[in-house]
């Protein structure tokens, strides 16, 4: 049974988890700096798929000054292709529905077709983040 679960960072032990997930995706498997990967968390509201009792997949969302910014989504290699991204992209979305602001994300550019099939477009100019090319891309609502 799949369960998605949403919490805050006061949460330790399911941070630690969401934490896993991350580290093996972005700083083993993508060579990012990890001090940049640990950033923002206290003011972010996580979320961690779990399949029938193993975590999965994670994603996190924070306010700025701009909106909402979706970020950090992870899912582990052995599990891509599943849906299981799609399954939090679509919750934080509906988490977010009354909010008639931007909501935003900055992209890694081999996965800008994940996110156009939920409704996000690219804007602006590619650019360089944690050695990574992204755009830019903002959701639009139906």
């Amino acid at each position: 049974m799949k369960e998605i679960i949403k919490f805050q960072f006061s949460k330790k032990d399911l941070m630690k988890k969401a934490h896993e997930i991350r580290y093996e995706v972005f700083v083993i498997g993508q060579n990012c700096p990890e001090e940049l990967e640990w950033e923002f968390e206290d003011e972010s509201t996580h979320y961690l798929l779990i399949d029938n009792g193993v975590p999965k997949a994670t994603a996190r969302y924070r306010k700025t000054i701009n909106g909402y910014k979706l970020e950090r989504f992870a899912v582990l290699e052995s599990e891509r292709g599943k849906g299981l991204g799609h399954k939090i992209l679509k919750r934080i979305l509906f988490d977010l529905s009354n909010f008639k602001g931007l909501i935003y994300l900055h992209a890694q550019v081999d996965v800008i077709p994940f996110y156009e099939k939920i409704g996000f477009v690219k804007e602006g100019k590619q650019f360089e983040e944690a050695g990574i090319q992204h755009y830019k891309m903002t959701f639009k609502r139906n």
